[in-house]
């Protein structure tokens, strides 16, 4: 159901606009962290962007590095769409199975979901008629709802019945998005 409603939410976007623009991180994924998004104009100055994120590394030197986020954000353009500075608001859904970077040290890691609500800015810069770069920075608060576990025993290390809970205000998004203009 969910891939449906995506699919059809693309699908709606793509078709209803004149200016749709695919994306994909180049920074990230050379980092073999993929980040691939679409840009839809919804307005004079306005853009609503979608974009994923996914480390798709169950670990790394046995850590657990593995983490999804699904990012809508609106975007208000200073000058015109596509072209010059932005600046964005977002809310978003992340999943993950990962080892914070508090415990780098230790066997302890976090499996959970989150939710994360923050600002991006950015400035985009035509190539010419079909391609763009989209240098941006963006962060804010991400609300963390986990069990953490002892990679040594299996065992969740904490004392919290259900899920633990933690909040950290983070830079969670960046880089350069090489984006192709579909209509």
């Amino acid at each position: 159901m969910k891939k449906l409603f995506i699919v059809s939410f693309f699908l709606f976007c793509i078709v209803s606009q004149s200016q749709t623009y695919i994306k994909a991180n180049a920074m990230t994924t050379l980092l073999t962290i993929p980040n691939v998004g679409i840009e839809t104009s919804i307005g004079k100055k306005s853009t609503f962007q979608f974009d994923i994120t996914a480390s798709l590394w169950k670990s790394i030197n046995g850590k657990p590095r593995e983490f999804y986020t699904f990012t809508p954000e609106y975007r208000y353009h200073f000058k015109e769409k596509y072209n010059g500075f932005y600046a964005g608001a977002h809310i978003g859904a992340s999943i993950f199975n990962f080892q914070k970077w508090n415990y780098i040290n230790t066997t302890l890691y976090e499996k959970g979901v989150g939710y994360f609500i923050g600002a991006t800015i950015g400035y985009q810069i035509k190539i010419n008629d079909k391609f763009m770069l989209d240098c941006f920075l963006g962060g804010g608060s991400h609300q963390g709802f986990y069990k953490g576990y002892d990679l040594a025993t299996g065992e969740r290390y904490e004392s919290a019945k259900g899920y633990n809970k933690s909040g950290e205000w983070l830079p969670y998004r960046g880089g350069f998005m090489v984006s192709y203009k579909l209509n």
